[in-house]
């Protein structure tokens, strides 16, 4: 049974769906079994959010000063699972702080604009940029949105730009320098920092 709730680096990490629109080429959950504390990542079925709930009411978070929605899935795959995690979060530790990685697609994954669904829920979006243009982003992430992918990604970071106390684009070292230069140019247009991410 995968874990919903696993450690790294110290911090909460909440893993609730395996669900996830991309392929990329370099994402560890081809590589690995699973991450920091959790043997496995996989889900024999995305978990129901009552299973959610017994995982969070069992975790202690009086020590984390973050909790992350990443795991092996977009989390915006299981918004609705999302919000209501989030939800109890905020509702049973008010100090913690809430990030979700994603990959901005939340958009076309549920054919509506979904930047504000976690208002007043999170703290901070760390978006995948990855890519510096379309065609790019389409080889490395392979997403099953076709080229559409990569502008519906830079809209939903500018929308949640306006949104969110912290939002920022990020990258994977697996790309050429010339293409992180690109994309911090990108990130910059769009006034938000870029992160790049070391290969695990």
């Amino acid at each position: 049974m995968a874990d919903i709730i696993y450690t790294y680096g110290g911090q909460p990490y909440l893993n609730i769906t395996n669900q996830c629109p991309c392929a990329c080429v370099f994402c560890i959950r081809s590589q690995h079994e699973g991450v920091g504390s959790a043997p496995t990542l996989w889900h024999q079925r995305d978990p129901a959010w009552a299973e959610i709930e017994q995982a969070l009411e069992a975790f202690d978070f009086s020590q984390a000063s973050e909790a992350v929605f990443c795991g092996y899935g977009e989390p915006y795959s299981a918004l609705e699972n999302l919000k209501r995690a989030a939800a109890w979060l905020r509702a049973h530790c008010p100090g913690l702080a809430l990030r979700v990685n994603t990959n901005g697609l939340g958009d076309l994954i549920h054919g509506r604009p979904t930047a504000r669904e976690l208002e007043g829920l999170a703290d901070s979006l760390s978006i995948s940029l990855n890519a510096p243009n379309a065609q790019r982003y389409a080889a490395l992430c392979r997403p099953a949105f076709g080229l559409p992918s990569f502008d519906a990604m830079l809209r939903f970071a500018a929308e949640a730009r306006d949104i969110y106390p912290q939002v920022a684009l990020s990258v994977v070292d697996v790309i050429p320098p010339e293409e992180i230069e690109q994309c911090r140019a990108i990130a910059a247009e769009l006034g938000l920092p870029l992160k790049v991410r070391h290969m695990t």
